[in-house]
């Protein structure tokens, strides 16, 4: 997907499930902010145990997200600007407040900057110059354009291909680099199903009324870009029609969502000659040799079937309808840097129809984030450095510990795993590295040539950078310190390949993280967070990894039956929740995600106990209002506090591997009996059903 698009953060989020990279939340990065009702206004993390959201009055056996969260909406309201409000994103705004800080000093001309300082402030400055952006018109991206206008065959389209995947402007597929599923020491190239303006295959198929309406707003979308770009409105719409068609026909060729959480469906390597004869409408030798990629002998072809379906597809379409396809697809993925009328079209289509959000965030916000997608590290250098207290740390890795120690504890007492898997799992999880804060070696930005006033020069080459850096890696040994989000960033994730556990020094502070809080609140909060990603290496996708980061079955026949059987009863409990109107979780989607949620309190109240243990705590006390136990469990749910817009959860449910947050809460506890004991629930009522589903 176009990387200026609004819901940007919300599909990178997915790919990187998709390419096995599994966050605590999709929408932690997303390219909008809250809006504060002044510039100065000032927002400060939520508190990690925060009594003034709960709703007492509700039975917390009947639904527990209501009792811990009942008042969030009342005291957060959802800004303008936003589509969901939640602590991931209340301490999102935190960070940037802080971010914009260090921005601002850094885009004033001064020569006691460091060069990172210089490209971060360089690289903002340019993006908040709105007079120069409108007064510049189309003439920075006049050069692209022109590629497009002067393409006149399909013989000339590898090349033109190649330079929209060198400036991540993606067309008909994607080209990158990724680690050998089946041999994690090494880089290898992949190519992959993409191309589309709508976040999945489904949105260009489902028949329900308001899939179509939304269609045919993304198609007067495409007229209206068109239209701006300089075509009559006539012509702008028959070519946008035109557009559509042709996303509608490599969305049937595409895999869906669900088929692709399944590694081995995404996994199939190829000799690039194999490829050559799939696709014979692209010369594949010229378009790889042209994105400045190594030499490819063999890549992994992720969907054979869509590169078959792609040569018919583009030797079937005009030039006109691929040149127009072009032309959307660069002007969305630039609007940002472009005049007013193209950034505020954009937007109102992602924004407002696709997302539910009324109000555009303001400049600053954005070009914070934009800065930090570009230049992460080089910005994250200096948070980390004015921001990042290292006790947070500390603490974050003595807590790991005390959770990979309680997983440990778990996966040996297992009843119906065998002795041979056992060993196996356990191997695994003595083999998971922790990595917490900031990377140990800062990514060198030395060769990125940041300009001032040049806001579509800085993204083309901050892209191009980026797009070399991945390329690059292919056929080389992996970077096992690389980090996969920025430091600032509001999340955290498991990657089965590196078989790594993350996270950043941007989710290390309240509500998730509270030096000032008891222990065993911050067990429910960031000690879950360190639960789920540790789950994932033992969920439906993870497990089927082993120790080493290999595609590997480590599973014994009969335990492997076992597992599936106890997923199942995850996916059919989650499927029967409806999330909104009449739209149920998707629970085979979402399987993953609630596996670790599931497994990841289960891991933390385990490590609590020890705690509480050594510390000599009674649980079952109560400690002002409520129990250390109670503590627990409501930190937990709190988590989850969320305020979002129908819209935008309509979004979520048929694209994001995450459950709804109140089904993050309610669908984990009512499987704990230590739950039910805590709160005195009777057998039966909601939150303590008598199934309950255990994966881990």
């Amino acid at each position: 997907m176009a990387a200026q698009k609004f819901f940007s953060s919300l599909i990178a989020a997915t790919l990187l499930w998709m390419a096995g990279i599994f966050c605590i939340a999709a929408h932690g990065q997303k390219s909008a902010t809250p809006a504060p009702k002044t510039e100065t206004q000032i927002v400060t993390p939520i508190p990690g145990f925060d009594t003034a959201i709960m709703d007492t009055a509700a039975d917390p056996c009947t639904d527990f997200y209501q009792y811990a969260c009942g008042k969030f909406a009342q005291k957060y309201p959802i800004p303008g600007d936003l589509p969901i409000y939640d602590q991931f994103e209340n301490l999102n705004e935190y960070n940037r407040q802080l971010l914009h800080g260090i921005l601002e000093q850094a885009a004033k001309p001064g020569a006691n900057r460091s060069a990172d300082e210089q490209k971060i402030g360089g690289y903002y400055g340019a993006c908040m110059n709105t007079a120069a952006i409108n007064a510049d018109g189309l003439k920075p991206l006049q050069p692209e354009l022109h590629r497009i206008a002067a393409l006149k065959n399909k013989q000339e389209l590898p090349a033109l291909i190649a330079h929209y995947q060198k400036i991540s402007v993606e067309a008909f597929f994607d080209l990158s680099s990724m680690q050998d599923f089946k041999d994690a020491t090494k880089e290898i190239a992949v190519v992959d199903q993409g191309g589309l303006g709508l976040p999945e295959k489904d949105y260009y198929l489902r028949s329900d009324a308001k899939s179509a309406k939304l269609r045919a707003e993304y198609i007067q979308h495409m007229a209206n870009m068109l239209h701006l770009y300089g075509d009559a409105p006539d012509a702008a719409m028959t070519d946008a029609n035109a557009v559509m068609a042709l996303e509608t026909s490599l969305a049937k060729a595409s895999m869906g969502v669900v088929e692709r959480r399944d590694p081995y469906k995404t996994y199939h390597i190829e000799t690039l000659t194999t490829l050559a004869n799939t696709d014979p409408s692209l010369d594949w030798s010229t378009l790889l040799r042209n994105t400045g990629a190594p030499p490819v002998k063999d890549l992994n072809v992720a969907n054979p079937a869509y590169f078959q379906a792609l040569n018919g597809i583009l030797q079937q379409t005009d030039m006109a309808t691929i040149r127009n396809y072009l032309r959307v697809h660069l002007l969305d993925s630039f609007a940002s840097r472009l005049p007013k009328a193209f950034d505020d079209e954009s937007f109102d289509f992602y924004g407002r129809k696709l997302s539910g959000t009324p109000n555009m965030p303001v400049r600053w916000k954005r070009c914070v984030s934009a800065t930090d997608a570009a230049l992460g590290e080089a910005l994250g250098k200096v948070y980390v450095q004015k921001y990042f207290a290292g006790d947070s740390k500390q603490k974050t890795l003595d807590m790991v510990k005390a959770i990979e120690a309680a997983m440990n504890k778990d996966l040996t007492s297992l009843s119906w795993m065998s002795p041979e898997t056992k060993v196996k799992a356990i191997q695994k999880l003595d083999l998971i590295t922790n990595k917490i804060g900031y990377p140990d070696k800062w990514r060198d930005y030395s060769k990125l040539i940041i300009t001032p006033n040049d806001a579509i020069g800085n993204s083309i080459r901050a892209r191009e950078f980026e797009s070399a850096r991945q390329l690059n890696k292919i056929g080389k040994p992996v970077d096992k310190n690389e980090w996969g989000m920025s430091p600032p960033t509001v999340n955290a994730y498991y990657d089965p390949s590196m078989n790594n556990i993350n996270f950043p020094a941007g989710i290390l502070q309240p509500a998730f993280y509270d030096k000032t809080a008891p222990e065993e609140v911050n067990y429910g909060h960031i000690g879950a967070v360190v639960g789920h990603e540790l789950t994932h290496g033992f969920d439906d996708q993870g497990s089927l990894f082993d120790g080493y980061g290999n595609l590997k079955n480590w599973w014994t026949a009969e335990d492997k039956k076992q597992f599936d059987a106890r997923t199942t009863c995850v996916a059919d409990e989650y499927s029967s929740f409806v999330a909104v109107n009449n739209l149920h979780v998707n629970g085979r989607l979402t399987l993953g995600e609630n596996t670790a949620d599931n497994g990841g309190i289960r891991l933390a109240y385990m490590a609590m106990e020890a705690y509480a243990h050594q510390h000599s705590i009674d649980l079952s006390k109560k400690m002002g209002s409520f129990t250390p136990e109670q503590q627990f469990f409501i930190g937990f749910a709190q988590n989850w506090c969320t305020n979002a817009r129908p819209t935008y959860i309509r979004l979520l449910v048929q694209t994001d591997p995450h459950s709804p947050d109140k089904f993050r809460a309610n669908g984990v506890v009512r499987n704990m009996p230590e739950f039910a004991h805590a709160f005195s629930c009777k057998k039966g009522q909601p939150m303590a059903p008598v199934d309950r589903c255990r994966v881990w």
